[in-house]
Formats: C-alpha cells, structure tokens, sequence
C-alpha cells in the first residue's frame, strides 16, 4: 500500500495506545487492574507519542533541507 495508509494506520495505533492506557486508568480509579499495569500502558502510550514526534520533526526537517537545496 501506499505511504499516507501506512501513515495514517501507525497514528491510528498511536491513538488507540493512548485511549488504551486512558482506560487502564479509569479501571484503576475503579480498583480492577493492578498499579503496574496502568504504568506499563502509559509508558506505551508515551513512547510512541515520542516517537511520533521524533519523526514528524525529522519529516519537517528533511522538507527544509529540500527547500533550501538550489536547484
């Protein structure tokens, strides 16, 4: 498939990491799941958050670079 369906399905992961863990804390507040748990899930959440930032600067970076480039 295409660059922009792989793109927009790695956010989509990104999102569902993030209400994953949301929910994990809700289930906490509730006493289902254990403190560990909802660490592991924000930590998910927050990686890949972080990685998605990392390649979105890298991704402007690069259009700079191209932008500057004299042809």
């Amino acid at each position: 498939s295409d660059f922009g369906s792989y793109l927009e399905n790695a956010l989509n992961q990104v999102a569902g990491q993030e209400k994953a863990a949301e929910e994990m804390s809700n289930q906490f507040m509730l006493g289902q799941v254990d403190v560990d748990q909802v660490m592991v899930s924000s930590q998910k959440a927050l990686l890949s958050l972080e990685l998605t930032t990392q390649i979105r600067n890298k991704a402007i970076e690069a259009y700079q670079e191209i932008m500057r480039t004299q042809i």
